[in-house]
């Protein structure tokens, strides 16, 4: 007998969106199950029985990151992934500390979601020395660098991050891509993720 396809659960209020996800998801070899809330969601959705979960930050009865709160609380260890179409970095940050691997913002690329989801499909627990070689990567910030990186990771933009230090919004630039370039970090997002495997927690 054929082993089913690994299952991911799809929380969005958007029809659209998430009839869209799903079918995405289903293309690309996953099983898909969608919610439109997320009380429907954790009455009816077993843990452990997805590869990952996709939960829109925003939602009519309970905000993602309480959906998030509520699901760890009854031992959901599946990767969640959150998306936003509201540009929130810091709630989505905020997600993150609460147990989100990670966030994306709408509209995304279908392609970077399902290759992030592959990615975390795949993944074993071998994370083992991930935080130390992020830690090293972060270990050479310089202290401004790293007064810059908090600042990003917490969600706040260029202008807000050069009134907290002082420094002209150009400076910050140049900090910022120095951070980029030396964590490796691909996108925002990623540099979040980072750190929070690292152990920074930016307050």
């Amino acid at each position: 007998m054929s082993t089913p396809p690994p299952l991911v659960y799809v929380v969005d209020d958007d029809e659209a969106v998430r009839e869209s996800l799903c079918v995405l998801l289903d293309v690309s070899g996953f099983r898909a199950e969608g919610f439109a809330d997320g009380e429907s969601f954790l009455r009816h959705a077993k843990p452990g029985a997805s590869c990952c979960v996709v939960l829109d930050v925003r939602l009519p009865d309970i905000d993602g990151i309480s959906i998030l709160k509520q699901a760890r609380d009854r031992g959901w260890e599946s990767p969640v992934i959150i998306i936003t179409g509201h540009g929130d970095v810091p709630m989505a940050v905020e997600a993150m500390r609460v147990g989100a691997t990670d966030f994306l913002e709408k509209p995304f690329d279908g392609d970077v979601l399902i290759a992030r989801i592959r990615q975390l499909a795949a993944e074993s627990e071998k994370a083992d020395d991930a935080g130390q070689v992020i830690r090293s990567a972060f270990a050479r910030l310089t202290p401004r660098e790293t007064d810059v990186m908090r600042e990003l990771v917490v969600g706040h933009p260029n202008n807000l991050i050069a009134r907290h230090l002082g420094l002209s919004p150009r400076t910050v630039e140049i900090h910022r891509s120095r951070v980029m370039e030396k964590t490796g970090a691909a996108s925002l997002s990623h540099l979040v993720r980072m750190a929070m495997k690292a152990g920074i927690d930016p307050g």
